[in-house]
């Protein structure tokens, strides 16, 4: 079976994601809010069931006979989480872009 990534794991790679974006723009004059967020993740529950049933008699040779079977039943949930990030104060974590803006000029034909 394949190894997943688990709840929180997704989290802490989200979490990087953020701080490295609020470190890299933490000396530009715009900042944006991060708002909350959603993840959703699906999981499976299985539950098996096996069964089998042996039959043998003895005559002057050995006879049996096996019969075997195996049931599984698969049930996908779903969970979604909303996270509202926060900085090391408690307040909300702002991210900000240390590139200056490209706003080029405008024309008389703007609002047209």
């Amino acid at each position: 079976m394949a190894e997943g990534i688990g709840v929180g794991e997704a989290v802490q790679a989200l979490r990087d994601e953020l701080m490295a974006a609020a470190v890299a723009g933490a000396a530009s004059g715009v900042k944006f809010e991060v708002g909350p967020i959603e993840m959703e993740f699906a999981f499976t529950l299985t539950k098996e069931g096996t069964a089998k049933v042996g039959l043998s008699k003895i005559f002057s040779s050995v006879v049996s006979a096996d019969v075997s079977g195996k049931v599984a039943k698969e049930d996908v949930h779903r969970v979604k989480l909303v996270l509202t990030p926060k900085d090391g104060s408690g307040g909300p974590l702002l991210i900000s872009n240390q590139d200056k803006a490209d706003v080029g000029k405008l024309d008389s034909s703007f609002g047209r």
